[in-house]
């Protein structure tokens, strides 16, 4: 074959080039592969999305557990089953006015306790308020007939003692007396829900990461609430970024000695009617609520017309109320009954209403 000069010629430039390219020796062939990497590492950077958690609109501490069901553990709340096993661990807490005491409905989705308790027997009162939660598994010590009955009928899922018994982890505290010694645990509880079991959705809107609370609004220094036979207060704690708790002018603790605390409380004033001796809190229609959320008061309003919908808040102007990212406490009030302490104000110069 016949090979001219011409054709010669340029394959010695092509080779040529290509041994620099190879070499490395050349700046500006260097130059233009570091160029390249650079794009193609460019082009394949992506943000990671924060998974974050229904209940609490905060980062999920465990991203495999987020599509599990809501489990609500009524917990004992008369002097004898204090302090109590989880409650610093609940998503959400819901405080209610019971036979001249309170007890909680603590809600566990992004973490649970093992143990949790002492628990109690559920209430009517229950059903409405907790049916926003999509069948949450309902974990509690029995009732009476009546409230037995609708509870079973409702859409929340049945693990009380008699129906979880040993596999939900329910035991009697060998260190406190019954009936305020009745524990379980929320690993072994949940798996005891149903095949088909879906996570809750949302129970309120969340403030974005760095987001303030809206000026205008009150600095908190504390609330105080006067609820059937315990007196309640929740105070501004800027070294935490919470607010902690206490019951009857002390410090409220869990067991493991950690001051009750929230990032949020949410104060509704509701009407309360009675079932037999059972008060009932009626928790479809509309009221006042006050936030306490990011060191500030936010008044406003609540609103509820469907029990399988969460509550709405809304402040004085209109605008839905965002909530710091985080552990929420609900305290389900008679109406008047809390008294808002500003900031720089002796909580001990005012009294509970």
């Amino acid at each position: 074959m016949r090979i001219d000069k011409k054709t010669s010629l340029v394959g010695f430039v092509v080779a040529g080039l290509l041994v620099a390219s190879c070499s490395g020796s050349s700046d500006s062939s260097g130059s233009t592969v570091a160029a390249a990497e650079s794009t193609v590492a460019e082009s394949t950077t992506t943000t990671i999305p924060v998974v974050r958690s229904p209940l609490t609109g905060a980062q999920a501490p465990d991203e495999t557990l987020i599509n599990r069901p809501a489990m609500v553990v009524k917990i004992d709340n008369h002097p004898k089953a204090r302090p109590q096993w989880g409650l610093n661990q609940a998503d959400i807490v819901f405080e209610e006015n019971v036979e001249q005491l309170t007890r909680f409905a603590a809600v566990f989705q992004s973490q649970g306790s093992d143990p949790v308790g002492p628990i109690r027997s559920g209430r009517l009162q229950d059903i409405d308020l907790l049916a926003s939660l999509n069948s949450p598994l309902f974990v509690w010590s029995g009732g009476n007939a009546k409230v037995t009955a609708e509870i079973r009928n409702s859409t929340m899922i049945d693990l009380s003692h008699s129906a979880a018994n040993e596999s939900g982890g329910f035991r009697r505290e060998s260190s406190r007396s019954a009936p305020h010694n009745l524990v379980a645990e929320t690993t072994k509880l949940w798996t005891l829900a149903p095949a088909d079991a879906k996570p809750p959705v949302p129970q309120f809107e969340y403030r974005a990461d760095g987001e303030a609370v809206p000026t205008g609004n009150k600095p908190a220094g504390a609330v105080k609430i006067s609820m059937d036979g315990v007196d309640v207060m929740w105070e501004w704690s800027e070294a935490s970024l919470a607010f902690v708790r206490s019951q009857d002018d002390k410090p409220h603790v869990d067991m493991d000695d950690v001051r009750i605390n929230a990032p949020n409380v949410v104060v509704m004033h509701v009407v309360y009617a009675k079932s037999g001796s059972s008060p009932v809190a009626k928790t479809l229609g509309s009221g006042e609520v006050w936030v306490y959320t990011g060191g500030a008061l936010v008044q406003g309003s609540w609103e509820r017309t469907d029990p399988m919908k969460p509550f709405v808040f809304k402040d004085t102007k209109g605008a839905v109320i965002k909530l710091t990212p985080g552990r929420t406490w609900v305290e389900v009030i008679r109406a008047k009954s809390a008294a808002h302490i500003p900031a720089g104000i002796d909580v001990a110069s005012v009294p509970y209403p």
